[in-house]
């Protein structure tokens, strides 16, 4: 992110950043005239309960239980906070659960920024098996689990986390099977530890959103600690810094929020208010029929430039995305991609930068991978960077 900031000539297809150019100004402007007309105080400007605005609450609670029929809108919102960002959220899940020398079951690849997270705080990051299709692997699963018991490790494991829409970096889904053999798989070996679903991304679908529950809709770990991750910052605007979570552990969720209360005592009370307002007018359904088919369109743009210069026919693969922000391109295994090889530095002076996929691996990383994000440079600037960076591929 610096790097790209900082230097305006290199194009970027690493930061996941938004596109400014269809970030929602009339609708935050509408919102911010309708709170500052309102005759009463505008207490929208003072401080906020720390769980986060009620309303707003309740907002994101029938949102979400429109998505999942079979939520109960008022236990969701009971179980919901409203954090800066979703980042924020993850850290607190951390915070409150692992001491250092702890073990995560993480996705694989998985959020490169939670894995920093976790090296941050100490705790091990351990991959979920998943087989040649990057589907997860039950039985490869079990397996592990059981190599954890016997190696006396299963105490130290206290949780679970996944990326399940489009996700950060694969672009891959989960599935409803996936989801439940996940679960079955962990209580099968009497691995009941909380499980974190990140679903940032799910409202950035193109064609039609994927049809999986989330976790806390699925019978299958209904008796697991759960808590489900969102945003809106990716699918509204991304400036306000706006997360929430549903927590069902009653326990953990006030472990969270204590903790949360020390963090900032209480999420920017303007923004969530701002937030409210869109939400309640409509304002987030219109911005996402604006956004998913420019990103659908730029997604597009990126896979044929790349496919155009013949990327394909020098070993390399990827799918195109179904929503979401990335492409996920595996290398010819001979080549290093990573932080410090000489592909990502000659990439570099070439004017293009990338995500080396190295970093998205809880252990065992691969160094043949590499993420790249559509989101916020324009169509044109999208052609440009595939075209240097399939020249440096085509060097190689």
């Amino acid at each position: 992110m610096s790097l790209a900031l900082a230097n305006p000539r290199l194009l970027s297809l690493a930061a996941g950043f938004t596109d400014t150019r269809t970030l929602p100004v009339a609708a935050v402007q509408a919102a911010v005239a309708a709170l500052a007309a309102q005759p009463a105080a505008p207490e929208w400007l003072q401080y906020g309960a720390n769980q986060g605005r009620p309303r707003l609450r309740e907002l994101l609670a029938a949102r979400l239980s429109a998505q999942d029929p079979g939520l109960d809108p008022v236990a969701t919102a009971a179980g919901l906070f409203v954090t800066n960002g979703s980042q924020q959220a993850l850290y607190l899940a951390m915070q409150s659960l692992c001491d250092p020398g702890d073990i995560v079951l993480v996705d694989r690849p998985s959020y490169f920024v939670f894995l920093e997270l976790l090296t941050g705080l100490g705790v091990q990051a351990r991959s979920l098996p998943v087989d040649a299709a990057g589907r997860l692997d039950p039985a490869a699963l079990g397996a592990l689990l059981g190599t954890m018991r016997t190696r006396g490790e299963l105490g130290r494991l206290k949780a679970v986390y996944f990326v399940s829409y489009y996700s950060n970096p694969s672009g891959r889904s989960l599935d409803a099977a996936e989801k439940t053999a996940l679960a079955v798989t962990l209580a099968a070996h009497g691995v009941i530890v909380p499980v974190i679903e990140d679903a940032a991304y799910r409202e950035l679908w193109f064609a039609a959103p994927h049809p999986a529950p989330g976790i806390l809709a699925l019978p299958a770990w209904a008796e697991f600690p759960r808590l489900y991750l969102s945003t809106l910052t990716k699918p509204f605007a991304s400036g306000l810094k706006v997360g929430w979570g549903v927590c069902s552990d009653h326990d953990w969720l006030a472990r969270m929020l204590h903790t949360k209360g020390h963090h900032d005592f209480g999420t920017a009370n303007f923004s969530q208010a701002v937030c409210e307002q869109v939400l309640a007018n409509g304002g987030l359904d219109a911005q996402l029929a604006i956004s998913r088919p420019a990103y659908a369109g730029k997604m597009r743009t990126l896979h044929g430039a790349l496919t155009a210069t013949g990327l394909p026919g020098l070993g390399w693969r990827w799918r195109e995305a179904e929503g979401g922000l990335y492409l996920w391109l595996e290398a010819p295994p001979e080549l290093d991609t990573g932080l410090d090889s000489p592909f990502c530095r000659a990439c570099v002076e070439a004017g293009v930068l990338y995500v080396p996929g190295e970093l998205c691996f809880g252990d065992d990383a691969q160094k043949n991978f590499i993420r790249l994000s559509y989101g916020v440079l324009a169509e044109p600037e999208l052609a440009d960077a595939a075209r240097r960076f399939a020249g440096v591929a085509a060097k190689q």
